[in-house]
């Protein structure tokens, strides 16, 4: 035998069904992309946002690759300056959402901002309506309670 070589048997991500390259086609299909779309910078910023979303207060505890989103702050620039962090449900906020809500974080209104130059605000007029109060009140009187006439 000359120069023998292992053949890959699984996908670095333990999966069994190997396409091209070595990878299963998620991996495959997610390198493609970082190549085409993230200039080869995708994973790099993944790790250095440790796999989480970079808004403050964000409450998404699913972690990994397909659990977040790489978002360009400058559409099209794949400076990894200019790239994020996001978990996919801010990542839709940001990206499709047409109007802001009151609740967002602040970071998430900043993004919102740069994606949307013509995006009109649209604030909730927020309506307080307090319950009324019970008060205690008697039924009967003491005179004659329980006497039928």
């Amino acid at each position: 035998m000359r120069n023998p070589r292992q053949l890959v048997m699984h996908c670095p991500c333990g999966n069994a069904k190997v396409l091209a390259k070595g990878l299963c086609a998620p991996c495959y299909t997610l390198k493609r992309q970082d190549e085409e779309y993230f200039g080869g910078h995708r994973e790099e910023i993944l790790k250095r946002d440790d796999f989480r979303s970079r808004v403050p207060g964000c409450m998404t505890t699913k972690r990994g690759k397909r659990s977040v989103a790489v978002h360009h702050r400058e559409p099209g620039n794949s400076d990894p300056g200019k790239m994020l962090t996001l978990c996919l449900g801010c990542h839709a906020k940001v990206t499709r959402t047409h109007y802001v809500q009151d609740d967002w974080p602040e970071f998430l209104l900043v993004l919102w901002r740069e994606q949307h130059l013509d995006g009109q605000e649209q604030h909730s007029l927020r309506f307080i309506m307090s319950a009324p109060v019970p008060k205690k009140m008697r039924l009967f009187t003491d005179e004659g309670q329980g006497e039928c006439s």
